[in-house]
């Protein structure tokens, strides 16, 4: 089943308790015990067992990371953030954006590895690199024309509350 979505393991805290299973090993409590102690299923504490019968204590020790190795190296993670930071226009593309598919062809041509475009994003957050929408504001643009446009063509044209006139006398109203 696994930890939440965005909760790593904490694998200094799994092996303490993996290891405090050891002490209570020593004291001849039998895996139930063990297992309603430590909250862990009673499977668990069966396995740690034969672990720690078998290795011992280093047996127990904790196993490193979780998942696949990165493809990629610290120094050629640190290249790659080099090469984007020089722009897609150097490989040839026409506009200065960086798109996954982009990034996974460049992972390819420079490191020889194949990563799916869909993701290249994980990677690149990785690398603190976030995602970035281009502003699309034409050429011709006139900041000066629409500063003024804003400041007094707009409050010319904008609809104004209409004003309300004396308050109502209703005989209905108590005085």
């Amino acid at each position: 089943m696994g930890n939440p979505r965005g909760v790593r393991r904490d694998f200094q805290a799994l092996e303490k308790r993996r290891l405090s299973a050891v002490k209570l090993f020593g004291q001849e409590f039998n895996n139930s015990e063990i297992s309603r102690r430590l909250k862990v299923c009673n499977q668990t504490v069966s396995r740690w067992r034969k672990q720690y019968l078998v290795g011992g204590k280093l047996a127990l020790r904790k196993a490193g990371r979780a998942g696949r190795k990165p493809l990629l190296s610290a120094f050629d993670q640190q290249h790659l953030v080099e090469l984007l930071e020089q722009g897609p226009e150097r490989l040839g593309f026409e506009t200065p954006l960086w798109t996954c598919w982009r990034v996974a062809h460049l992972i390819e041509k420079e490191f020889g590895v194949s990563y799916h475009s869909g993701h290249v994003w994980k990677l690149l957050r990785a690398l603190n690199w976030s995602v970035q929408r281009p502003v699309g504001r034409a050429l011709e643009r006139d900041e000066d024309a629409i500063r003024e446009w804003k400041s007094k063509r707009w409050p010319a044209l904008k609809k104004k509350p209409v004003r309300k006139g004396a308050p109502s006398s209703s005989s209905t109203k108590a005085d």
